[in-house]
């Protein structure tokens, strides 16, 4: 039980990184966004390694093991392709207009550090905002929740492939937890700056930039619940196939993410090689904390 209760903190401490990104927005007197190009480049890294070189071969062994070879390598192979459709179906089931991952650019964020617009968390402001057209209000509201709903529904699985990896290894789990909670910071970002915009209540923005990431551990609780109740039967253990399928679909979901969200955000926000060196590091650091598992 102890094991699961730290996968769980872990997940919660990913999850929460969204917080730390709404802060910066608020606090940073500039953001510096070739630190969050090499973060997420960094993230990306980590998420490719890792699944590549341990999940993905955790379910592999788990699989062959239960079904034998090839059988098991099908099933495996099949639940990496299946997590990047789960994944992929989610995406296209959310307007592409209201799913920003982008960071909002340093023009778009200059304006949350003037003092007319209130210092603390939760003060509301006035002077320029009085100035914007109710409508224009309407829409920045309506981006920022949209926003805090599409990255909360995309944080569901990432809560379960923190939470799944954490719960086999406790170094693995940290590695991706902290790799996970770098690419949430920059969508705290994304949550904040549109609804503080619209609402020029620094309080509100702060609290659905935590809500979006609260959705990581509500994802791994109730996914783990579902497996405990349908598969794990009397016994409380979880079979070994439905861990290798899990295992198998996690690596698909975030080889999805890296190249699909943290690739191209990264590209996006650095400066020459920034995102590679980030890709290069992050893979790096999780090969050499893998070969110091050993």
């Amino acid at each position: 039980m102890d094991k699961v209760w730290m996968a769980l903190g872990l997940t919660v401490f990913a999850g929460m990184a969204t917080s730390i990104g709404s802060v910066i927005a608020f606090t940073a007197p500039r953001t510096n966004f070739r630190f969050l190009s090499v973060a997420t480049g960094f993230s990306a890294g980590v998420m490719l390694y890792v699944s590549f070189v341990e999940i993905f071969f955790k379910g592999v062994n788990a699989l062959v093991e239960r079904y034998g070879s090839p059988l098991g390598h099908w099933v495996n192979t099949g639940s990496f392709f299946g997590g990047m459709l789960l994944i992929g179906l989610i995406d296209n089931l959310i307007p592409r207009a209201e799913n920003p991952h982008e960071t909002p650019t340093e023009a778009e964020t200059k304006h949350l550090h003037k003092p007319d617009r209130g210092g603390d968390l939760g003060a509301g402001s006035s002077g320029d905002l009085a100035a914007v057209h109710a409508s224009q209000h309407h829409r920045l509201l309506r981006m920022g929740l949209f926003t805090a709903v599409a990255i909360g529904i995309h944080n569901f699985p990432e809560g379960l492939a923190t939470f799944l990896a954490a719960l086999q290894n406790t170094n693995l789990g940290i590695a991706i937890a902290i790799a996970v909670a770098l690419h949430n910071i920059p969508e705290g970002i994304s949550v904040s700056v549109p609804i503080f915009y619209a609402t020029g209540n620094r309080r509100k923005a702060f609290f659905y930039s935590v809500l979006s990431g609260l959705a990581e551990p509500v994802g791994a609780i109730i996914a783990y619940l579902g497996i405990r109740v349908f598969f794990a039967g009397e016994t409380g253990v979880i079979p070994q196939e439905i861990m290798g399928i899990l295992f198998g679909g996690v690596a698909g979901i975030m080889v999805y993410i890296s190249l699909d969200e943290l690739l191209p955000t990264s590209r996006a926000y650095g400066k020459g090689h920034d995102s590679l060196y980030g890709l290069v590091a992050g893979m790096a650091v999780m090969a050499l904390s893998l070969l110091l598992m050993k």
